[in-house]
């Protein structure tokens, strides 16, 4: 069980970084067992969500953790990055970025067989403005898997990725899956999609 100050020692380096942490790094640096610090993190975060006068919370993403302020309590904050967000990015972003926030982890092949259309293009604007992450597919050594960053979650003020609207619902739509399988038989992840280029 950590300490309380185990879960100060947490709290400053990450609000010291700025950054997304990983649990193993943590544990490294903090000379804790991991096990102790994601108890921590949990602490952290939920004294963060029980207290009203807070601005900040916890966002936990796969294997790390993130210092960040709390939508609820930022209002102002919120509204500047998403008018910022969809502002700067295209319709076929913004579908993209849909469809990897819903359908997490996925491959390029199975996002262009659910758009129709290739999106290379729009990836590589994603991955440079740092909305979404990709690493290594183990199903095909030469492609990719895409999921939402940090940075995402962020601009929508959400906690993590189950807090995005109809979240249930969407991420489980048959229609999609069935899609997505088909996409394993008749599109590579290094193969376009023959139909229109797309503008983005």
């Amino acid at each position: 069980m950590p300490t309380p100050q185990d879960i100060a020692a947490l709290e400053a380096i990450l609000f010291v970084s700025g950054e997304p942490l990983p649990i193993r790094k943590i544990a490294k640096i903090l000379e804790i067992d991991e096990p102790n610090i994601r108890a921590a993190a949990a602490a952290l975060r939920e004294r963060y969500e029980n207290d009203p006068s807070s601005g900040l919370q916890l966002i936990e993403n796969g294997d790390a953790v993130r210092l960040t302020t709390k939508a609820g309590n930022q209002n102002a904050v919120e509204a500047i990055t998403k008018s910022s967000l969809q502002e700067h990015l295209s319709k076929a972003a913004l579908e993209v970025l849909a469809i990897i926030a819903y359908r997490a982890p996925i491959s390029r092949a199975e996002i262009e067989t659910i758009r129709g259309v290739n999106c290379s293009f729009t990836l590589r604007n994603l991955l440079l403005r740092e909305l979404v992450e990709r690493e290594g597919n183990p199903n095909d050594l030469r492609g990719y898997l895409y999921s939402p960053s940090f940075k995402f979650l962020e601009s929508l003020g959400l906690g993590k990725r189950e807090d995005l609207p109809d979240f249930e619902t969407l991420s489980q739509d048959e229609r999609l899956t069935v899609l997505m399988d088909n996409a394993e038989e008749t599109l590579p992840e290094t193969r376009a999609v023959p139909q229109n280029k797309e503008i983005s």
